[in-house]
């Protein structure tokens, strides 16, 4: 089939060899083509439809496995065998999925952050891959749309249509009975089930994909304020601020940034950027502190839920800034070390920019999408900072997502 002959709605037949960023297997097609196939499993024999063509490559959708992988089970949620967009890997075997997912960080970085030096003192094969349990009924907290008819549920893959059917990923009875309750048509549903076993359910008004939700419209069950408790410490905020979705990241997280931090700092101030309610607070004033001497932390995010601090922080030398980072980062007192959390848009040239003129002595950087975090690596080592360490830490089992903690030095 020549260039010019393929076009969406051909059906074809094509073998997986990999996992691409974003779900999709890769496929290659006779005229040479990348093709990404939704559906697909590496090793998979499948027959696809061709649903866009580029001159390089083109995407298809699995209309019928053939032969499959080794590597396919059937799927262990029902939800997304029913086409919500949750569990994009719940055909693939669970012993498998870190690797893949190790394979697509690699072939991210090494498509742009290598270009910039970022990885001179770092092996690719150096990265340590850190699984999370339970890799099933792992997430506490979870945002659902809802029909014209008042039912919540996770939606359909780019639709608005919600699926009622149960998510592997789910915490057990957190969203077993919402069928029980009359919700407003085309709220959002916000479902947390926090640290001390309570429930929260609460309504919001529906934002743009990839917005965070903040206001609580109406709290249908439980108070609307979740407990929560990591690293040793207990945070109170709404149901609606961000907190780690899977039970032990926030653990494994500040476990990281305790091992990783620098014997000694010349500066004993310490940034934490997109800080949320404050859950890196304590893992940075302890690693300032190693010499006894009081590390001051400032943290800096732009929601609402920070606008107080937590009881538990008052103990620490800690000033909260509700702003936007790239408004107020250059602004702050010259730091030791740096932590920061951006969100799947990454924290970007400038912000990085105006971070290293400010010359921290350690960075520790996180990251929730591949190409994005990539692409500030890259920036972080034009700006003359290198990788020593790195950790993918699979917080989304069962999906194509995880997430990624890099450590940095000049």
């Amino acid at each position: 089939m020549t260039e010019a002959e393929m076009k969406t709605g051909d059906i074809i037949e094509l073998t997986a060899t990999s996992m691409a960023h974003g779900g999709e297997a890769i496929a290659h097609a006779d005229d040479g083509r990348v093709v990404f196939v939704l559906g697909a499993v590496p090793g998979d024999s499948v027959r696809v439809s061709v649903t866009k063509t580029k001159k390089r490559w083109a995407r298809a959708e699995v209309l019928e496995v053939l032969t499959p992988s080794e590597n396919r089970i059937a799927s262990t949620c029902e939800a997304a065998a029913h086409g919500a967009g949750c569990c994009d890997y719940a055909v693939i075997a669970p012993e498998v999925q870190l690797g893949y997912k190790v394979d697509v960080l690699t072939g991210q970085l090494g498509a742009l952050a290598q270009r910039s030096g970022v990885l001179e003192r770092f092996d690719l094969e150096k990265i340590e891959p850190v699984q999370l349990t339970p890799t099933l009924g792992w997430r506490t907290r979870v945002r659902l749309g809802v029909d014209e008819q008042g039912r919540a549920g996770l939606r359909k893959r780019k639709s608005t249509e919600v699926v009622t059917e149960p998510c592997s990923q789910v915490f057990p009875g957190l969203i077993h009975d919402l069928s029980q309750f009359d919700f407003t048509p085309g709220a959002e549903v916000v479902a947390v089930m926090d640290s001390n076993g309570n429930r929260h359910i609460v309504e919001s008004s529906r934002v743009p994909r990839g917005r965070r939700v903040e206001k609580i419209t109406r709290v249908i069950e439980g108070s609307g304020e979740v407990i929560e408790r990591a690293d040793g410490h207990q945070f109170t905020f709404p149901a609606t601020a961000f907190w780690q979705a899977h039970t032990n990241a926030p653990d494994t997280y500040t476990q990281l940034i305790r091992s990783w931090a620098k014997e000694s700092f010349e500066s004993t101030v310490g940034w934490d950027l997109y800080g949320g309610v404050g859950v890196f607070v304590p893992a940075i004033a302890d690693a300032l502190a190693k010499e006894g001497k009081e590390g001051k932390i400032i943290s800096v995010d732009y929601s609402a839920s920070v606008d107080k601090s937590q009881a538990e922080l008052d103990g620490y030398n800690l000033e909260l800034v509700n702003g936007r980072v790239e408004a107020v980062v250059a602004k702050l007192e010259k730091p030791g070390l740096v932590v920061l959390d951006p969100p799947r848009a990454g924290a970007g040239k400038e912000v990085i920019e105006t971070i290293a003129a400010q010359a921290p002595e350690q960075v520790i950087h996180v990251g929730c999408d591949p190409s994005t975090f990539a692409r500030d690596l890259a920036d972080w080592g034009e700006a003359g900072y290198r990788v020593n360490r790195m950790a993918l830490i699979d917080a989304f089992p069962n999906t194509h997502h995880f997430e990624v903690m890099a450590e940095l030095t000049r």
